[in-house]
């Protein structure tokens, strides 16, 4: 767990990643194969990461929840199947690409007419009026969007005392361990990515320019208070490797 504060190496680009979907529909290219892209880049262990942010979404109050950049659905179906049918909440389950949101309702099975699902841009949530939302998650997504233009539409979708909630890529607090992570990451990558996605080279070189140039936790943290949030925490995860963050829109 940590407070906010401004490290020295945080990015100064506003998306980490430098990935335009105008220009390159790599998603679409890729949908069938995320899930196995995301096993082999992390062994696995982004499972447990999801596992530990959907037991925290659960753990917080809210009637409706707003899942942003939702992938194929790891979060929001984890939570769907945390909720007791007694419980009268609302999961909307949103992404820019149909091919991913697609395979989302696929996995979701009986629970897909419980949910919500929407192709909805991050950067404008078109059609989610101004505070209509208890709490909004988005998960592993940050690093290939414009963190600024996100932010600020998190904070005008979320009702006063709503709650936010980010999985996200960050920075090994010992510099030595993140040299070596990075390295490993910018030796591995090229050939597990290619593997994956049968040569799609797009698809990998966006995620591991995400991750080496996305700002460490206290850095993230600092932008989110930034955008008039509150009571932000985050808690890291796997030595670093990922973070996640916790903030509140003042009531």
């Amino acid at each position: 767990m940590g407070a906010a504060s401004i490290e020295p190496e945080a990015s100064k680009e506003a998306n980490a990643a430098a990935f335009d979907l105008t220009h390159d529909d790599v998603f679409s290219r890729i949908a069938a194969r995320y899930d196995l892209l995301c096993d082999l880049f992390s062994l696995g262990i982004h499972r447990r990461w999801k596992g530990r942010m959907s037991r925290r979404i659960h753990a917080a109050r809210w009637k409706t929840m707003l899942d942003v950049a939702a992938g194929t659905g790891h979060i929001a179906l984890r939570v769907a199947r945390l909720l007791d049918a007694a419980e009268a909440r609302t999961c909307i389950v949103s992404d820019i690409c149909p091919a991913m949101l697609g395979i989302a309702q696929k996995r979701a099975g009986p629970l897909a007419a419980a949910i919500d699902f929407r192709t909805l841009d991050a950067h404008h949530l078109a059609g989610v009026e101004p505070e209509s939302i208890d709490l909004y998650s988005i998960s592993l997504g940050l690093k290939i969007c414009d963190r600024a233009q996100v932010l600020a539409e998190a904070y005008r979708v979320l009702r006063p005392g709503g709650t936010f909630v980010c999985l996200e890529a960050s920075r090994i607090p010992v510099s030595w361990i993140h040299a070596a992570y990075l390295a490993y990451m910018r030796l591995c990558m090229p050939l597990i990515g290619w593997i994956a996605t049968g040569g799609d080279t797009s698809a990998y070189l966006y995620l591991l320019k995400g991750v080496q140039d996305f700002p460490g936790a206290a850095a993230l943290a600092a932008e989110i208070a930034g955008h008039g949030f509150v009571e932000i925490d985050y808690e890291r995860l796997s030595f670093g490797i990922v973070a996640i963050h916790v903030a509140r829109k003042p009531a």
